[in-house]
């Protein structure tokens, strides 16, 4: 295809996109499923142009924007807090699923060599960062559940790629040292974490000279791609560096960022990020088409992949309950032995967390740039697509009602300690009250903003009223704020202090602090 039939093709996919946002949404399912859905059937339609998805294109075009922007969210204290949990899965998880389908495979297929198996199980291993949170946003999980599976979406591609290149090496060349593998899993992990510090701190230091909102937001999407870039160029972990780096950036950036360029980012990301996921299922559709043209003949792959392939998709799936139901037993079973306390998950929240476990673009990118003369390859690629296809479309169809009916609690010991939102205005408004009543008054004692200071007084008295009895008075809570910039001034200051100390959790202060964002911009549009 020739670069303008490749953009008239994107822009047909784009009215596509829209065409079956719309109908999930009618109908009530996961966009992700109908996108899946829609390219598989545009693969297998006639008049649609050959359209060859280029996987490493894919990996470095749509993988770190959205790694950035996840990361860029993430709650670092729970981040920190859960990250035994988050390693369990982003990395012991798909260790054990890769040895599990590698063993699997090797057992329908004896003739396969043992390289290939493993393989075949990197490629299927992690669960998919795009595909967890297409799913994950329209569901309603406990915030530890929410943490552990955001934050293994995260991190588990790189354990999933570092697992692959040992894999497809022992293939091709028959040799395999565990110790060399384990030293250099370690140097890739620790590399990529080094570089994305690097990056996002250097960013932080340079975004000030850029001096335009514009540039400033476009400066962060540059960071995404530097960061993945640099990592692989130099052989450490791309998807790490990229990682890190939006870690960085999203916990600085209440200091670093203006009002202005926050609520623009955000609007801006939400719009690039919905485009990218939207592309990233239907093209996973449409690699059905490059898929077939490796099958060879129908009969062949009913006659010989089938078995295989079905052995494969249900090692995937029972892999991941038996990893998260034997790892908290082992947890529980450890805590009665050494007296620490521990509080496991419930059957419920297990069986959820087991069939979250959603497969997408990075699996089947992988798959795709296997060499030509790969043993296995047809298996390979075969398999990726139906686990893709059986994760996102089955278990992300049927996430939503699982919940419904296991009903999966929120567990005792990661019960919310940090002050309620009210509370939280409670202080800011306080904070605001004396920074306003410190200019109220001329040096002569005359009062120069007797409205300002008679509306946060009011402001204050009222939340803190509301934080003792919300119930009471719940409709009392919303009211009309003129914004001051030295009050809002104070109060972001209260709320960050309030974020650092471990008060408030990070759902509070970004609400808090878009709210002060808004009534920025309408105190400078003012004043001007």
């Amino acid at each position: 295809m020739s670069a303008v039939a490749v953009f008239e093709f994107s822009l047909f996919l784009l009215v596509a996109i829209l065409c079956l946002e719309v109908l999930a949404r009618r109908l009530g399912l996961p966009p992700a499923a109908a996108l899946i859905a829609g390219g598989a059937l545009l693969a297998v339609a006639p008049g649609i142009p050959n359209f060859e998805l280029d996987p490493d294109l894919v990996l470095v075009l749509f993988l770190p924007p959205l790694l950035m922007e996840g990361a860029f969210f993430t709650v670092w204290a729970d981040f920190r807090r859960l990250i035994g949990g988050i390693l369990s899965l982003a990395v012991g998880a798909v260790i054990f699923t890769t040895l599990v389908v590698g063993a699997v495979t090797h057992w329908v297929m004896p003739s396969l060599p043992w390289g290939a198996c493993f393989a075949l199980g990197a490629v299927v291993s992690p669960p998919d960062a795009v595909a967890a949170k297409a799913i994950l946003e329209r569901v309603h999980l406990p915030r530890r559940m929410m943490v552990l599976l955001q934050g293994e979406s995260l991190l588990n591609d790189a354990a999933g790629l570092v697992l692959l290149r040992f894999a497809v090496a022992a293939a091709l060349t028959g040799s395999f040292s565990l110790p060399s593998a384990t030293g250099s899993f370690v140097m890739l992990a620790v590399g990529g974490t080094a570089v994305g510090a690097a990056l996002g701190l250097l960013w932080l230091r340079f975004l000030p000279l850029l001096g335009n909102t514009s540039l400033m937001i476009a400066a962060t999407f540059v960071l995404s791609w530097a960061a993945y870039i640099t990592g692989e160029a130099i052989h450490v972990s791309g998807v790490l560096a990229t990682v890190t780096a939006g870690l960085i950036i999203g916990w600085y950036q209440h200091e670093t960022f203006s009002a202005s360029m926050r609520i623009r980012s955000i609007a801006v990301w939400e719009v690039m990020v919905f485009v990218m996921e939207s592309f990233v299922f239907i093209l996973i559709g449409l690699a059905l088409r490059s898929i077939r043209m490796h099958f060879g003949s129908t009969e062949h792959v009913i006659g010989v992949l089938l078995l295989p392939v079905l052995a494969v998709v249900l090692t995937v799936i029972i892999s991941r309950f038996v990893w998260i139901f034997a790892t908290d037993g082992i947890r529980l079973g450890l805590a009665r032995v050494t007296g620490r306390p521990t509080t496991p998950f419930s059957v419920a929240s297990a069986t959820v967390m087991s069939w979250a476990g959603m497969r997408g673009v990075v699996t089947l990118a992988i798959g795709l740039a296997l060499p030509e003369h790969m043993p296995g390859r047809d298996l390979i690629l075969i398999s990726a697509f139906s686990v893709i296809l059986v994760t996102v479309v089955f278990q992300g169809t049927t996430i939503g009602w699982l919940i419904r009916v296991m009903e999966p609690k929120e567990n005792i010991a990661f019960a919310d300690e940090h002050l309620t939102r009210a509370q939280a205005v409670a202080r800011m408004t306080s904070v605001q009250l004396t920074a306003i009543e410190k200019l109220a008054q001329h040096s002569n004692g005359a009062f120069r903003h007797p409205r300002l200071l008679e509306q946060f007084g009011y402001r204050a008295r009222v939340a803190d009223e509301y934080s003792r009895s919300e119930t009471l008075l719940a409709e009392e809570k919303s009211a009309h704020y003129t914004a001051v910039l030295a009050a809002i001034t104070a109060g972001r200051k209260e709320i960050l202090r309030l974020h650092r100390a471990g008060a408030i959790h990070d759902d509070v202060l970004h609400s808090l602090e878009h709210q002060l964002d808004l009534q920025e911009l309408s105190a400078e549009n003012e004043r001007a």
